[in-house]
């Protein structure tokens, strides 16, 4: 029985989280949850799953959860504080982060230095320190297990090249990885894109997800989100990830390996699929989602991405190609324009515009930031980027 935290209970990686361990009652329990603000929601859950532990991040939710909940769990300290205690609590086994941008990154640090397995969600902070990350991982004794569809597909198929899992994998003989993307609510659009509202960016044709990442799915961000996180996952270079275009989001992502095999992973578009496999690692059990059918599926789409039509994916290339901090102003100036534009402030092809600002303003310096040093260049950009918003 392994005991799982979860923090973002309230979205839908934690809800559909929540969904498998009720599949799988007889593996997984649940000993934290932490959330937002959604106070009625975070009650419901700790009293059905038993939860031991709750942290709500505002303070007034805090207060108003303690009083809903007389007794049983114990209610952790409010902000980033309560999220960081639960991820390292001694009783945790796994720590699911699906926290939403790097608010997640002291979480993460301190679920990494308490040696849990961590089912990673919240990619933001593996895009503003990821091999920093990854480093502190191997120190502690921690393994991170991508959560995202397509970067825990690439981790499923290279699992096996490696008979300790504790380690990580050796990856020398990977010649490419092939990330697909579903294209986003615009993939097909052939209208002005400097006219479309939030509400048609939200409306995303495969996947259910939280606002800022649909948004960051019609922008085409989040695969530049993905194309870091996996360059640091697996020590690979910017022109080993190959990223292409797959509408119905069946085949999930693929390893080309150097003698020319490719292994994919592909399944329904179910976010329970990778979410299940994050929290049972090593192990796979039982099937909760409805099995793939191919015959029903029909035809599988490929195309290449439009780099003019959706820039930020070029952002994200260059981000990762120039490294140090630029990844950091990469993240923490989308976040700021995605919520300009959800506000209406802004054009949805202003996202673009507003971190390319960022990023021409930052100075890249020699080797890898340290963690207080990414802490600072994320405040930076974010007060850079809200300039530009203005």
């Amino acid at each position: 029985m392994k005991k799982v935290a979860i923090l973002g209970s309230t979205g839908s990686i934690g809800v559909n989280a929540l969904n498998v361990i009720r599949e799988l009652s007889d593996k997984l329990s649940v000993f934290g949850l932490a959330a937002n603000s959604n106070v009625s929601l975070v009650a419901k859950q700790a009293v059905e799953f038993g939860a031991k532990a709750v942290s709500m991040f505002e303070p007034d939710a805090a207060k108003d959860l303690k009083s809903r909940l007389n007794g049983g769990a114990k209610h952790l300290a409010p902000g980033v504080q309560g999220l960081c205690d639960m991820a390292a609590h001694p009783d945790v086994d796994v720590v699911l982060t699906s926290l939403v941008g790097g608010v997640g990154f002291a979480p993460l640090l301190a679920a990494i230095r308490a040696g849990k397995i961590v089912a990673l969600a919240n990619k933001e902070p593996m895009v503003m320190a990821g091999a920093q990350f990854m480093r502190e991982a191997e120190r502690w004794g921690a393994r991170i297990v991508p959560v995202d569809s397509e970067p825990s597909a690439i981790f499923q198929c290279v699992q096996g090249l490696n008979p300790d899992p504790k380690a990580a994998a050796p990856l020398k003989t990977i010649r490419r990885v092939i990330l697909t993307a579903s294209g986003g609510a615009f993939a097909k659009y052939k209208g002005d894109l400097s006219k479309v509202t939030p509400e048609q960016a939200l409306k995303h044709p495969t996947w259910k997800m939280g606002r800022k990442i649909t948004i960051d799915c019609a922008t085409l961000m989040n695969k530049g989100f993905e194309l870091i996180e996996i360059m640091n996952l697996f020590a690979l270079k910017r022109e080993q990830v190959e990223i292409v275009i797959h509408p119905q989001s069946i085949f999930h992502s693929g390893v080309e390996f150097s003698d020319g095999s490719v292994l994919a992973q592909l399944g329904v578009p179910d976010m329970k699929l990778p979410i299940q496999y994050g929290m049972t690692f090593p192990e796979r059990a039982g099937r909760v989602i409805e099995p793939l059918d191919l015959v029903k599926a029909g035809s599988l789409e490929f195309r290449a991405p439009d780099f003019s039509r959706f820039p930020c994916l070029a952002l994200a290339r260059e981000a990762a190609q120039k490294g140090g901090g630029m990844p950091a102003v990469l993240n923490a100036a989308d976040e700021v324009a995605v919520e300009a534009f959800l506000n209406k402030r802004i054009k949805f092809t202003d996202i673009p515009r507003v971190v390319e600002m960022a990023m021409a303003a930052y100075r890249v310096s020699g080797g890898l930031p340290s963690f207080q040093e990414v802490v600072e260049i994320d405040a930076w950009a974010r007060a850079k980027a809200e300039e530009s918003c203005r």
